[in-house]
């Protein structure tokens, strides 16, 4: 397992200043060995409700937890949503001794316990796969072949280390079918796995695209609000991220409808049957892969305060707007390796009125192409 010091001085920091940190993110993406870093599961503090064991001696739990001192880890909290009350009671007595560790897929039980049992008291630490600081951490620097394994694998840790394409490949396609038959049922869909797997399939061809729900909808023979339902529950269980567009007072006709990006390329590939690099490369929708994989990369290094994208009917995009502060910062996702102004990027400097727009390439050099806009390889942006 890779090392991961940032993700681990977050979720530091956010137990220096609160008695409760949770951590969520989709399953098998580290969250369970993250904790370990901080309560080792052989102690009495580490409880793994999906054991047995653990879930047993939690059947007192006032009589249990009231006692323990120091760092409570709770895996699977969602599994016992009875424990949220009591939580809320501990965290709030100033005499209690524990501090929590609260660890979660995303699942309704969660967010909804999170949002109202514990509103104020836990502070939430979203934990996804691996990203471009921490494999190139591991690997001492910057090096394509492995920039290009977490573009091909993604960031799931099992996908990512797994001995070869062929095996990652298959984990893959088992967490989607894990996905599809046990976790999406938790929100009450009523809908077969087939016709499930079949939409999250066409959802890969939307990928980098403005969404459109007519077409998934007339395929699946349901109304667009239940297809834009099935949507929501992909983003909430942050399987997929909706873009929002963002609206200027210009004069022009904006575009209002989200964009679909895949928040990992790994499971992207599986549904699109691209099992290698070779095979990625050759593919019609490498480049919109390239761009949905460089944008969740540059979120995660960036951490910005808000992030949309732009776009109008006359053409003039943005792919990316993030507001940091007082800044505008502007992106684009070229997957070439010497990109070229374009006057879109004119128009959005102009229109956004953009503090800097970056060109963010595959390619080795930085390089200005106007006042204020400037090719940037996306290795650079480790350094921030």
């Amino acid at each position: 397992m890779l090392s991961r010091p940032t993700l681990e001085h977050s979720v530091r920091r956010a137990l220096g200043r609160s008695r409760g940190v949770a951590l969520v993110g989709p399953r098998q993406a580290g969250k369970s060995t993250l904790a370990q870093r901080f309560v080792s599961r052989d102690s009495p503090n580490y409880f793994d409700l999906e054991y047995p064991l653990h879930a047993q001696r939690l059947a007192q739990p006032v009589q249990v937890l009231e006692r323990l001192q120091g760092l409570v880890v709770i895996d699977e909290v969602q599994r016992q949503p009875e424990l949220f009350p009591l939580l809320r009671v501990l965290m709030d007595r100033s005499d209690a001794p524990g501090q929590y560790l609260l660890l979660g897929s995303a699942s309704p039980s969660l967010a909804r316990q999170a949002g109202e049992s514990l509103l104020g008291r836990v502070e939430t630490v979203e934990v996804g796969g691996f990203d471009l600081q921490e494999v190139t951490g591991a690997a001492g620097g910057w090096q394509d072949e492995v920039a290009d394994g977490l573009w091909l694998r993604g960031g799931f840790p099992r996908s990512y280390l797994a001995g070869n394409d062929a095996d990652s490949f298959a984990w893959r396609q088992g967490a989607i079918a894990m996905h599809v038959n046990s976790d999406l049922p938790q929100f009450g869909l009523d809908v077969a796995a087939p016709a499930m797997l079949r939409f999250w399939t066409m959802l890969a061809h939307y990928h980098g695209q403005i969404w459109s729900a007519a077409d998934p909808a007339r395929s699946l023979a349901v109304s667009q609000p239940t297809i834009r339902r099935y949507l929501d529950i992909l983003t909430q269980t942050m399987m997929v991220r909706q873009l929002q567009p963002w609206h200027e007072n210009l004069g022009k006709r904006q575009v209002k409808a989200p964009k679909i990006y895949f928040r990992d390329t790994g499971l992207l590939h599986a549904l699109m049957g691209v099992e290698s690099m070779a095979q990625l490369l050759t593919h019609p929708r490498a480049g919109a892969s390239w761009e949905g994989f460089a944008l969740e990369q540059v979120l995660r290094l960036a951490k910005p305060d808000q992030a949309w994208f732009w776009a109008t009917h006359q053409g003039a995009e943005l792919d990316l707007l993030m507001f940091k502060g007082t800044q505008r910062v502007g992106v684009e996702f070229k997957r070439a390796d010497a990109p070229r102004l374009t006057p879109s990027m004119r128009i959005a400097m102009d229109d956004l009125k953009l503090d800097v727009l970056y060109v963010v390439h595959p390619g080795l050099h930085r390089f200005a192409l106007a006042d204020g806009i400037e090719a940037v390889p996306l290795w650079s942006m480790l350094g921030g």
